[in-house]
C-alpha cells in the first residue's frame, strides 16, 4: 500500500531563525579579537599551606582571564611565563584561592589558607540563614549553575534527579505542561501532597513563572526539623527560592540566549493500512465470516475497498507532528553602591510545541532593590511581573490513534474530507482547518515582597516582610461545528476568567549571643496568610460568525450560560526556634509553631508543630585531628511534627447546589446537597518524621557525601471517605487512617581529577522511598472501592493476575472456565476452578512509584572547553500505558496500536487475545490485565559541550561562552514493549515527551 502523508521538513521560519542564530554567534566570534596575551616574563616560586607540612604539590597557578597555567611539582615549586600586567590565580582543593598582581616581581611565594567555605557557605532555611557547618536538618542547596545547566521553561525540570529525595517528572510534552514534584513520596490520600514554594519570602503554589536565570539558589527542606517552622504546610516539604541581588561595584551586564529545536522523543505507532486490513480479516476469520480475499466485500464497505485497491492509507501522526522550537533571551544588570544595590532583568521565553496551536510566550521583568539607610535600618523590594500568552491544543492524538487509517486526507477536488470514508469518525486534522478551533489564554502574575530590616543593637534584628502574589487570567475557547470536540454539533464559544489575590505578612525577631563556648540564636515570629480568588465562566452556542471566536457571547442564539465562584481562606501562625551551639561541635535546634487554619472546622482549627534536632561535629573533636583524610564528619538526628490542612476551602461544610425541577408543565428551581458532606469535626492531618543523617568529607572534601535515613508517620488523614448512595451524598472528609513513608537518600560529590588544564567532577544522587497505608476507616480493613489497601502504597494496581493466553493444547482446561484458545488466561488464586472478582483479584506486584530513582552527572573541563553528561533513572515502577490497551479486538470501528502482538492459531503468543469480530474489548473477560508493564528506564537526560573564549583585559566583554546542549537524547527501557514509548509520561498519550537540541551563548559585559 502507498502511504498518503506529508514529508516532514523544518518549516522555513524555523530554519530562518536557526540560521540567524548561528550566523549571529559566528559574527560575534569573528567581530572581537580575542588574542591571548603574549608570554614574556618568567615568574617562579613556591606554594605552601598553613596546615601542610612542607610545600604544597599539585597546586594550580593560572594567568587570570586566560587558559595559561601550570601546577606545582612534588616540592611545591612552579614556573610560568606571564605577560605584563598579569594577575596570577593560586588555587588548590581545600584551600582559599589567592590572586596576586605580578607587577615587576619575578619570584612569588604564596601561603594558602585552608578553605572552609564549603562548610561556611550560608544556606537559606525557614525565616533565616545558617552556615552549612551548623545545619542540623536535612537540607539540600543548589546554586544557579546547577539550575541553568539544562535549558528549560520551569527551573524544576532542569534539576530532575539532582536532589536526593525529590522526585520530579514532567506532566506531558505540551508547551504549557506543568511539573509534578514529590518530596519523600506521598503521605496524604485526600489532601495535597505538593510542597510549599517560597520565593523571596512569598509563598506560592508553583514556580512556572520564575525565570531560571534570576535564581541565586534553591533550598529543599525535607525533614521535620527543617519544615516544622512552616507548620501548616511543612508536611510535604519546602522549596525556598532566593533570587539574585545587587552588589557593590560598577554595573555588570549579562546576556544569555539559546535557541533550540524539539522533536518527539518516543511515541507508539499505530497499525498502517496493511496491518489494519490483516487484523480485520483475522477478526472475521475467527467468527467464520471471512476465509479469503474474495470475502473482503463482506467485511469492508465500498470506500474501504477502493482505498485497499488503490493502496491509500493515512499516517495521521506524521501529519500532526511538527518540529517545535524553544528560544530564550535574557538581559540582567547588577549594580550598586554602599547604600543602594540593584539587580534587574528582562527575559523572553518562547516555545512552540510539536502540535499546531500548542504555544507559549512568557515575558518577565524583575527588579530587586536593597537600600541601607544607616547602620541599623535597611529596606528592600524583590519583585517580578510575568505575562504569558498561551495557546492550548485539544488532544487530536486520541482520535488519530484510533481512526481507521484507510483513505485520503483530501478528495479529488482538493477539498478537506471531514469524515473519512464517509464514516462517523471525524478527521483528527479537523481542528487545523481555517476558522475551526481556537483556545488561547493570557495570564499575568505579579509577585513582590517588601521588607524592613532593623538592627538597633548588636545581635538583635527585626524584619517585617509583606509579600503578595496577584494573578489574573482569561481563557477563550471557540470550537466550530466541524471541530473534533463538537463533531457536527452546534459551534460553541466559552470565556473563562479568574483572579487570585494572595498575601503573607511575616514579622521575625532574631537574637544572637555568644557566651564563651556557647552560641545562641533565638527566632520568634508571627505570620498571617490570606488567599482569595474568584472566577467566572460564560458560554454560548451556534455563533453566526466564526471570526468572533469567544467574543460577543451575547450574540450567540443558543444555550447561553454563566457561572461564577469565590473562595477565601487564611492562616494565622506563631513560632519560635532556638539554635544552640557548644564549641561549634554540639548543635541543637528546637522549634515550635502554632497554626490556625480557617478551612478546618471550628474547635479544630489550631495545632502545634514541635521539632527537635541534634548534630555532632565529630570532625572537630580532638581525637580526629590526626586523621587528615577525614575533612568533614557530622552526625545528625531530628524528630518533629508538621501539618497538612490542604483540603479545598469549605471542604468541611455542607453546601447546596441548584437542581432544575418541574411540576407538570411548569419549571421550578430546587436545591440539593452537594456531593461533599460537611464534617464539623475535621481537623489537622499530622506527619511525624524521624531523620538520621551523616555528612562526610574525605581528602579535603574531594569526596563529600550526605546520607539520610527517614521515617514519616502520618496520622489523622483527611480521608475522603465514601458514603452509601442512600445518604444522598458521596463523600465526607474525616480524620481517619494512617500512612507511613520511609527511605534512604544518598548524595555524593567527587573531584576525580584536578590538573592545571583538566578537571573531572561527579555528582551522584540515589533515593529509595517506600510508602504504605497503615490503617483506614477500620484497622486492618481494606477499602476496595477506592483501591486502598493496608500495607500497600496509596496507589496500586488491583486486578486479576494475567498468566498469558489460552493455547490450543489447553482447550479443555479453558473450556472449564468458559473460555476458548485465544482468550486471556488469568490465575485462579484460591484454586476453586472458577474466577470471580471477590476471590481472584489481588494487589499486583509493582506500583506506579519507583523502587528507586537517581542521577549521575559528570562534568569535565579541558582548558577553555567544558563538557557535561547527565544520566537519570527511575527503576522498579509499573505503569499501565494507554497504547498497550488500545486494541480494537473487533477491528470494526477503530485502529489498534502497532505494539499489539495478537494470538492466532499460526502465532500462539501469550500477549494479546485473538481478534474477534463478535466480541468487543469491553466485553472481553479480564481485558484490564493486558496493559501492565515494567516502566523502569535510564535516560541520557542532558549532554552539553561549551567553549569559553579568552578575552583581553581591555575588551568591553568580560566573558563569552558558546555551547550546545541536548536533552532526553536517549532512553533505555527495561521492557521491550516500551521501545516506542517514553515512560516518564506515566501512561498518557495526549502530548508525547520531547528531545531538544539547543545552541546557546552567554555574554558578560
Amino acid at each position: 500500500m502507498k502511504k498518503i502523508s506529508h514529508t516532514k521538513t523544518k518549516p522555513p521560519r524555523e530554519q530562518a531563525k536557526l540560521w540567524r542564530f548561528l550566523w549571529l554567534s559566528t559574527f560575534c566570534f569573528a567581530l572581537i579579537n580575542f588574542e591571548i596575551l603574549a608570554q614574556n616574563t618568567q615568574v617562579i616560586g613556591i606554594v605552601n599551606a598553613t596546615d601542610y607540612d612542607g610545600a604544597l604539590p599539585g597546586a594550580t597557578i593560572l594567568v587570570k582571564g586566560t587558559n595559561t597555567g601550570t601546577i606545582t611539582n612534588i616540592d611545591g615549586k612552579y614556573s610560568i611565563f606571564v605577560p605584563s600586567g598579569a594577575i596570577l590565580v593560586f588555587s588548590s582543593i581545600g584551600y582559599i584561592t589567592q590572586e596576586i598582581e605580578v607587577g615587576n616581581q619575578t619570584t612569588i611565594n604564596v601561603m594558602l589558607e585552608p578553605d572552609v567555605t564549603n562548610m561556611e557557605e550560608v544556606v537559606v532555611i525557614g525565616y533565616g540563614t545558617v552556615k552549612k557547618r551548623d545545619l542540623t536538618g536535612a537540607v539540600t542547596s543548589l546554586k544557579n549553575e546547577d539550575i541553568v545547566q539544562v535549558p528549560a521553561q520551569n527551573p524544576l525540570e532542569s534539576i530532575q534527579g539532582k536532589v536526593a529525595g525529590v522526585d520530579i517528572t514532567r506532566g506531558s510534552g505540551s508547551s504549557s505542561s506543568g511539573i509534578n514534584i514529590r518530596i519523600r513520596g506521598n503521605r496524604s490520600i485526600g489532601a495535597s501532597n505538593n510542597p510549599l514554594f517560597i520565593v523571596d519570602g512569598v509563598q506560592t503554589g508553583n514556580i512556572d513563572n520564575i525565570n531560571p536565570n534570576d535564581i541565586e539558589s534553591m533550598e529543599f527542606l525535607k525533614d521535620a526539623s527543617s519544615t516544622a517552622i512552616y507548620g501548616w504546610q511543612g508536611a510535604n516539604g519546602i522549596v525556598i527560592i532566593s533570587t539574585k541581588k545587587g552588589a557593590v561595584g560598577k554595573p555588570k551586564v549579562t546576556f544569555n540566549s539559546y535557541y533550540g529545536i524539539s522533536e518527539v522523543s518516543r511515541y507508539p505507532s499505530v497499525m498502517n493500512g496493511d496491518e489494519y486490513v490483516a487484523i480485520k480479516r483475522e477478526a472475521n476469520r475467527t467468527t467464520g465470516k471471512w476465509n479469503s480475499v474474495s470475502d473482503d466485500p463482506l467485511i469492508f464497505n465500498t470506500q474501504e475497498l477502493d482505498a485497499i485497491a488503490n493502496g491509500d492509507w493515512i499516517d495521521y501522526q506524521d501529519l500532526l507532528f511538527r518540529n517545535g522550537t524553544q528560544q530564550n533571551y535574557n538581559i540582567g544588570v547588577n549594580a550598586g553602591s554602599d547604600k543602594t544595590k540593584v539587580y534587574t532583568s528582562v527575559d523572553y521565553f518562547g516555545e512552540t510545541g510539536i502540535l499546531k496551536f500548542d504555544d507559549v510566550k512568557r515575558y518577565t521583568l524583575r527588579a530587586n532593590v536593597d537600600h541601607t539607610f544607616n547602620s541599623w535600618i535597611k529596606a528592600g523590594l524583590q519583585s517580578q511581573i510575568a505575562n504569558r500568552d498561551e495557546s492550548y491544543r485539544r488532544d487530536p492524538l486520541n482520535m488519530a490513534n484510533k481512526i481507521i487509517p484507510l483513505g485520503t486526507v483530501y478528495d479529488e477536488n482538493g477539498d478537506f474530507i471531514v469524515y473519512p470514508l464517509g464514516g462517523s469518525s471525524i478527521s483528527p486534522l479537523a481542528d487545523e482547518q481555517p476558522d475551526i478551533f481556537s483556545n488561547t489564554g493570557k495570564i499575568t502574575n505579579v509577585i513582590a515582597n517588601v521588607y524592613l530590616d532593623l538592627k538597633p543593637f548588636n545581635g538583635f534584628s527585626f524584619r517585617s516582610n509583606f509579600g503578595t502574589n496577584i494573578s489574573n487570567s482569561r481563557v477563550g475557547l471557540f470550537e466550530a461545528s466541524n471541530s473534533i470536540s463538537r463533531n457536527g454539533g452546534t459551534s460553541r464559544a466559552q470565556y473563562t476568567a479568574s483572579n487570585g489575590r494572595f498575601f503573607n505578612w511575616d514579622n521575625v525577631i532574631n537574637y544572637q549571643k555568644e557566651i564563651k563556648d556557647h552560641s545562641f540564636t533565638i527566632t520568634a515570629l508571627s505570620s498571617y496568610v490570606q488567599n482569595e480568588g474568584d472566577d467566572v465562566l460564560a458560554q454560548g452556542e451556534n455563533q453566526l460568525l466564526p471570526g468572533q471566536l469567544f467574543y460577543g457571547l451575547g450574540n450567540a442564539p443558543d444555550n447561553i450560560a454563566i457561572n461564577s465562584g469565590y473562595a477565601k481562606w487564611n492562616v494565622l501562625s506563631f513560632a519560635a526556634r532556638l539554635n544552640y551551639s557548644f564549641k561549634g561541635k554540639y548543635l541543637i535546634t528546637l522549634t515550635d509553631r502554632a497554626d490556625g487554619a480557617s478551612r478546618l472546622s471550628a474547635g479544630n482549627k489550631w495545632a502545634f508543630f514541635p521539632s527537635a534536632a541534634f548534630a555532632w561535629r565529630v570532625v572537630d573533636e580532638g581525637f580526629m585531628q590526626n586523621l587528615e583524610s577525614i575533612s568533614e564528619l557530622k552526625l545528625r538526628a531530628s524528630y518533629g511534627v508538621a501539618g497538612n490542612s490542604g483540603i479545598q476551602p469549605y471542604g468541611t461544610q455542607s453546601s447546596l447546589t441548584r437542581m432544575p425541577m418541574a411540576f407538570g408543565e411548569s419549571s421550578f428551581q430546587g436545591f440539593t446537597f452537594s456531593p461533599l458532606l460537611g464534617n464539623p469535626d475535621a481537623g489537622w492531618e499530622l506527619s511525624a518524621t524521624t531523620n538520621f543523617g551523616i555528612d562526610l568529607g574525605l581528602w579535603k572534601n574531594r569526596l563529600s557525601a550526605t546520607i539520610d535515613i527517614y521515617n514519616t508517620q502520618t496520622s489523622d488523614l483527611l480521608l475522603p471517605r465514601g458514603l452509601p448512595p442512600t445518604t444522598g451524598v458521596q463523600q465526607v472528609f474525616q480524620n481517619i487512617g494512617k500512612t507511613r513513608n520511609h527511605g534512604i537518600e544518598l548524595g555524593i560529590n567527587t573531584v576525580n581529577i584536578e590538573k592545571a588544564d583538566f578537571t573531572w567532577e561527579s555528582t551522584l544522587t540515589f533515593t529509595r522511598n517506600r510508602e504504605e497505608i497503615v490503617s483506614l476507616v477500620t484497622d486492618g480493613v481494606d477499602d476496595i472501592g477506592n483501591g486502598w489497601f493496608v500495607g500497600q502504597p496509596i496507589s496500586v494496581f488491583y486486578d486479576y493476575e494475567k498468566l498469558g493466553i489460552w493455547q490450543t493444547s489447553e482447550a479443555d482446561e479453558a473450556q472449564s472456565y468458559g473460555q476458548v484458545p485465544g482468550d486471556i488466561k488469568v490465575k485462579d488464586q484460591n484454586g476453586d476452578n472458577k474466577i470471580d472478582a471477590v476471590n481472584d483479584r489481588i494487589v499486583l506486584a509493582g506500583n506506579n512509584r519507583p523502587d528507586w530513582f537517581g542521577g549521575l552527572n559528570n562534568k569535565l573541563t579541558y582548558k577553555a572547553f567544558d563538557f557535561s553528561v547527565y544520566f537519570f533513572a527511575r527503576w522498579g515502577q509499573t505503569i499501565n500505558p494507554n497504547f498497550l490497551s488500545r486494541y480494537d479486538r473487533q477491528s470494526n470501528l477503530s485502529n489498534s496500536s502497532k505494539a499489539i502482538d495478537y494470538w492466532t492459531p499460526e502465532n500462539p503468543t501469550n500477549e494479546y487475545p485473538r481478534p474477534n469480530a463478535g466480541v468487543s474489548g469491553s466485553s472481553t473477560l479480564y481485558w484490564s490485565t493486558i496493559g501492565y508493564v515494567d516502566g523502569s528506564y535510564i535516560r541520557l537526560r542532558n549532554i552539553s559541550l561549551g567553549y569559553t573564549l579568552p578575552v583581553k583585559d581591555n575588551s568591553f566583554l568580560s566573558n563569552m561562552r558558546i555551547y550546545f546542549t541536548g536533552t532526553n537524547l536517549l532512553t533505555w527501557t527495561k521492557s521491550s514493549k516500551l521501545d516506542e514509548y517514553d515512560p516518564e509520561r506515566g501512561g498518557g498519550e495526549s502530548f508525547p515527551m520531547l528531545k531538544n537540541y539547543v545552541f546557546g551563548i552567554n555574554l558578560g559585559f
